[in-house]
């Protein structure tokens, strides 16, 4: 009896883990027809971020689809910097730990894209400014 207890509880654990990996990967699927639109995309856990013709567009990603998605134009960026933990990180020294988010100040409003990675988002904000840079 015990024996069977503990093994019904593996095989539910089993069913989850396989049911999580099923989900992910169908949101993975819907990314990747989603980014061949941009020239350059981000995918992770909180949100998807698509770059074309120097505009942004972001959004949540699910099995159906991208949610939420949101475009704006980077000549329409007064500023943009790395938050971790909703605070301003300095550059050269990154926090090894936090939810990070790259934060664009728009004359309308503040737009946060959140990353799972610290350095990928410092990473994208790189890029971004030199696109702003070599550009204007």
């Amino acid at each position: 009896m015990e024996r069977g207890l503990f093994w019904s509880v593996l095989l539910m654990i089993f069913f989850g883990l396989t049911w999580m990996g099923w989900n992910e990967y169908q949101k993975i699927q819907v990314y990747e027809k989603w980014a061949a639109n941009f020239d350059k995309a981000k995918y992770d856990i909180y949100a998807v971020l698509g770059l074309k013709n120097r505009q942004i567009t972001w959004g949540k990603p699910t099995r159906k689809g991208i949610i939420n998605s949101e475009t704006f134009a980077l000549e329409n960026v007064i500023s943009m910097t790395v938050l971790v933990n909703e605070k301003s990180i300095n550059l050269d020294n990154l926090p090894e730990k936090g939810k990070p988010e790259i934060e664009f100040t728009l004359a309308e409003k503040v737009i946060k894209i959140p990353f799972t990675e610290i350095e990928l988002a410092v990473k994208w904000l790189n890029y971004l400014q030199q696109l702003i840079i070599n550009n204007d």
